[in-house]
């Protein structure tokens, strides 16, 4: 019995994406040899989270589900919640609690700093006053999490001696790269760092990747360098070790302000009614 830690990846279309999540929980393990860690994804792979809540229900008396999401959107915000409130009613006598999203932490912060430096390092360490760096969030019709990729480009830029860093997005909402590339270019910057705000590799890092080369054809008079995405660290254990902390020190009141949230549970019977 005892406690089944539930791993959330978002999920990719893309094998190595969702091979890097297993990874990354492999090398959790290996940390924390007496944890059972298991897996599940959102959405694009296997087990769903329906299945992966399941699986975890099995000979466990609490079931922490932690999300391994940057910023709180729709999947972590209403999706998650949701199939944890159905989980709670198929398994009465085990105990859900629904853990943190990532967020904007200092330990995300020093893991993008580590990017941007070896980045800088690519570039054989330019002035930073000429040089710009973006940062590059997925994108959400969540308005609160694409303020908090706004929220990290401050937190980078006064951790910096950059004179100008911005922040774009690779679909859904503005601005995207292009446009903020075409922005440092009139601005005066001799280089230019994109600094993907992104755990793991996918069909998005790729894209990223053609439109940096795609990019860099086009303003030849600068130097455009990719900085790698977060991957797997023991910055990135540190920080899910303390995630999990806060939701194992939890009794009754769940660690997401969303689970349970009434205003979300006036969302979801307000879709059921129409769609009664």
């Amino acid at each position: 019995m005892g406690d089944t830690i539930l791993l959330v990846g978002h999920g990719s279309r893309d094998k190595e994406g969702n091979d890097e999540v297993e990874d990354f929980a492999d090398y959790w393990r290996s940390k924390r040899p007496d944890d059972r860690i298991e897996v599940c994804f959102i959405e694009f792979a296997e087990p769903l989270l329906d299945a992966g809540l399941e699986k975890a229900a099995k000979n466990s008396e609490r079931v922490i589900a932690m999300p391994l999401i940057i910023n709180a959107a729709g999947h972590v915000k209403m999706e998650i919640p949701s199939y944890i409130k159905d989980a709670r009613v198929n398994h009465p006598d085990v105990q859900f609690i629904y853990g943190r999203n990532l967020g904007s932490d200092e330990l995300i912060l020093k893991l993008l700093r580590m990017r941007m430096h070896s980045a800088m390092v690519s570039l054989d360490m330019p002035d930073p006053k000429t040089t710009g760096v973006i940062l590059l969030g997925r994108g959400s019709s969540d308005r609160s999490a694409n303020s908090e990729v706004a929220k990290m480009c401050r937190m980078v830029y006064e951790t910096s001696r950059h004179d100008l860093v911005d922040y774009a997005f690779t679909g859904v909402t503005y601005p995207r790269l292009e446009s903020v590339v075409q922005r440092m270019v009139k601005l005066g910057m001799m280089q230019v760092v994109v600094l993907p705000y992104y755990l793991f590799t996918g069909k998005l890092i790729k894209r990223i990747t053609k439109q940096v080369a795609r990019l860099q054809e086009q303003y030849p008079q600068i130097a455009i360098a990719q900085a790698g995405h977060l991957g797997i660290n023991d910055n990135l254990v540190e920080l899910m070790d303390n995630r999990l902390a806060e939701a194992q020190g939890t009794t009754t009141t769940p660690m997401m302000e969303c689970d349970g949230c009434k205003f979300r549970e006036i969302a979801e019977a307000h879709v059921d009614h129409n769609h009664g």
